[in-house]
């Protein structure tokens, strides 16, 4: 008896221990290695993001720094660790605006689901401390080039406050690269629509709540440039004290709007309550009002461009020409696939078909997911663009990252350390093209 009660519990740990290591089989890569030596990239073709194209290139770096950028030949490799990307293209790691990324995971699992906060007015709530890099998204973003992205609340009139990661880390302070970035508020559109399941029609109507959101942000708005006057408040009030970076530009005011009087509307109050630095989300009628965001200043992260126009009178291309219409007069502009946190992998492809309705040139489309991306949140100093001095934070891709056929991702560096790119897809493609692959 004892023995086959031995052998019973001897089955039970083999099974567990067997099926313990099949489980850490399948957990996301570690995180890079922090460099140790100097290194550096030959022969391929570097495209800064700042609209330069160096043929035959050559880049250094050390210690997740950048010290040389240039034509082959101008780098010194003594004593540096010499990798030959010959034929292969560099690109600045792809930034991720507007996302969920790391603050959702699957959409019918409410507990994985840490986006929206109970309330309408969340200006303390933070996507800081949420962000979970042991996502399995996050690592399929890294093989399509998309190394930063911005994890964002949303819900309520005031969602909360944004910061930045990078697409690698052990946890969100290692992953952080600027902490609460910006409050997110959602604007009350003129016009209500509602959407009809029985026949799919889409009517439009005068949005009867507008006034009241309007006042819930002149009262709001104005209690909290009062209380940022104020040197030493006691007692701290959490909502208003987050709201304080609006009044000393430290942080941005990202407003929700889509259409041309609301954004125009929006920007205004925005000027009168003595908001420092304002941004608009969404966009999709900026193009009408771009003079007047240009006269301003305003920089517009735009909704996903992967769609049909918002009216039936409206060109079908539309909102593929969208931000080369922007970019011609003069708007900062940056495309984002916004809160659908599980096709932001595709998010080069939104700039690729830019460049091919907008009139504007490749290494122009680059600039809308790299350096308009990073000088949006105010992180161009370290990221956006391969200079020297700035962040080792790149990707080599066989070919050209906003093409689908030549998004080819080989090697990613981020602040100098060398990613693992294996992912859960990658993972799932090989276990079944044993099955499914040969005939």
């Amino acid at each position: 008896m004892k023995i086959e009660k031995y052998k019973i519990v001897n089955r039970i740990v083999c099974t567990a221990l067997i099926a313990f290591s099949v489980q850490a089989n399948a957990q996301n890569p570690a995180p890079a290695l922090p460099q140790t030596r100097p290194i550096v990239l030959t022969g391929a073709t570097i495209h800064t993001g700042s609209g330069q194209v160096i043929e035959n290139g050559v880049l250094s770096f050390d210690k997740g720094i950048i010290t040389q950028v240039g034509p082959a030949g101008s780098g010194n490799t003594s004593g540096a660790e010499v990798i030959d990307v010959k034929g292969k293209h560099i690109f600045p790691g792809i930034i991720s605006l507007n996302t969920t990324v790391g603050i959702q995971e699957i959409a019918s699992v409410r507990a994985t689901l840490d986006f929206d906060e109970i309330g309408q007015v969340n200006p303390h709530v933070r996507a800081l401390v949420a962000y979970n890099t042991d996502s399995e998204v996050i690592p399929t973003l890294r093989g399509n080039g998309i190394l930063l992205s911005q994890a964002v609340p949303q819900g309520g009139i005031v969602s909360g406050s944004s910061s930045v990661f990078y697409t690698d880390g052990w946890n969100w302070e290692d992953a952080v690269l600027k902490k609460d970035d910006g409050i997110w508020i959602n604007w009350p559109a003129f016009l209500a629509r509602s959407f009809n399941f029985e026949d799919f029609s889409v009517t439009m109507k005068r949005n009867d709540k507008r006034q009241e959101v309007l006042d819930q942000f002149v009262s709001l708005f104005a209690d909290a440039k009062a209380y940022a006057a104020i040197a030493n408040p006691s007692p701290v009030n959490l909502r208003l004290a987050a709201m304080k970076p609006l009044f000393d530009g430290s942080a941005n005011l990202y407003i929700r709007a889509d259409y041309a009087k609301d954004i125009i509307e929006a920007i205004k109050f925005a000027k009168e309550v003595g908001v420092k630095k304002v941004v608009i989300v969404g966009g999709d009628e900026s193009y009408k009002v771009a003079s007047y965001l240009k006269e301003n200043q305003v920089p517009v992260v735009l909704n996903p461009t992967h769609r049909l126009p918002g009216r039936v009178d409206e060109n079908v291309y539309l909102p593929y020409e969208l931000p080369g219409l922007l970019h011609k007069a003069g708007v900062k502009v940056a495309v984002t696939y916004a809160d659908e946190w599980w096709r932001t992998r595709n998010l080069a492809f939104l700039a690729g078909t830019s460049s091919g309705f907008g009139n504007v040139t490749a290494d122009e489309a680059l600039q809308f997911i790299t350096r308009n991306a990073a000088e949006i949140v105010g992180i161009d100093k370290m990221v956006g663009t391969l200079e020297k001095g700035k962040q080792a934070s790149f990707l080599v891709s066989a070919g050209d990252i906003l093409d689908m056929r030549g998004n080819e991702v080989e090697m990613v560096f981020i602040k100098g350390g060398k990613v693992n790119l294996d992912d859960k897809q990658k993972r799932l493609y090989e276990k079944y093209k044993v099955k499914y692959g040969k005939k």
